[in-house]
């Protein structure tokens, strides 16, 4: 099992029991002590739990993963979706809003964004971007969600709503036949705010994420104007036909 995919196990058991030891979870995820001591040292480095004696106790609600322990996780399936993304940006767009997954991050590095406005409520996006000549690079006031670098909140909300962006390129936790869903009440209402004010609406996503469901709808499928995935299976393509999917 991949670092990536046994600290998402962690964290989830986590959600459920607060706080485990050091042998609870490693007889439920089947490594040793060793690795799991090593894991939670990693893990409390990102923010996501606090070491105790003899295990680890999760600091809040995580309602999402670290962005970087997200940027690891299925990293190849996000490359690739973003690629095929890349087909359906326009070039003539002079604005866009970023949402704060870690797929969208990857396409946002193979773009030419030089000239653009471009809007992120993700912390690790624009210090990426930051690096690039020639952006007009914006971040939104609000509440930052240490978990998943990310700003939320009323107040990002009400700033988004005084824009008007040509292009918005957004990610999922989840999607199944009908919604694109969040983990988060909070990411929910940001994405919500843009896809409200974007004219052109693109969603990527990994195949790990279809079909799959998550508490908060974000939006109907039936409303982005492309929906992109790495790759899909012939059944999986014939649940969704009618909408705008592309995928290998």
């Amino acid at each position: 099992m991949l670092d990536s995919a046994r600290q998402d196990k962690i964290l989830s058991y986590l959600k459920n029991s607060v706080s485990a030891t050091v042998k609870e979870l490693a007889a439920a995820l089947y490594v040793s002590d060793a690795t799991i001591r090593r894991d939670l040292t990693e893990m409390q480095n990102l923010g996501l739990l606090k070491r105790s004696h003899g295990g680890a106790i999760l600091l809040e609600p995580a309602d999402e993963i670290s962005i970087f322990v997200r940027m690891t996780k299925n990293a190849k399936e996000k490359e690739i979706a973003a690629t095929n993304a890349l087909k359906y940006i326009p070039t003539d767009f002079k604005s866009v809003f970023l949402d704060s997954s870690s797929t969208v991050l990857a396409l946002a590095q193979r773009m030419n964004l030089t000239d653009k406005t471009v809007m992120t409520n993700n912390l690790q996006t624009a210090q990426q971007l930051s690096k690039i000549k020639g952006i007009n690079l914006l971040i939104p006031g609000g509440v930052i969600m240490r978990t998943g670098a990310s700003i939320t909140g009323s107040w990002t909300n009400a700033l988004l709503s005084e824009f008007r962006f040509d292009l918005m390129l957004a990610s999922c936790a989840a999607l199944d036949t009908q919604f694109a869903y969040e983990t988060s009440i909070d990411q929910r209402d940001v994405k919500r705010t843009a896809f409200d004010r974007s004219t052109r609406r693109i969603l990527i996503a990994d195949h790990t994420k279809f079909p799959r469901s998550e508490t908060y709808a974000f939006q109907a499928l039936s409303q982005f104007d492309q929906i992109v995935f790495d790759t899909l299976t012939e059944s999986e393509r014939a649940t969704l036909e009618g909408l705008p999917v592309f995928a290998d």
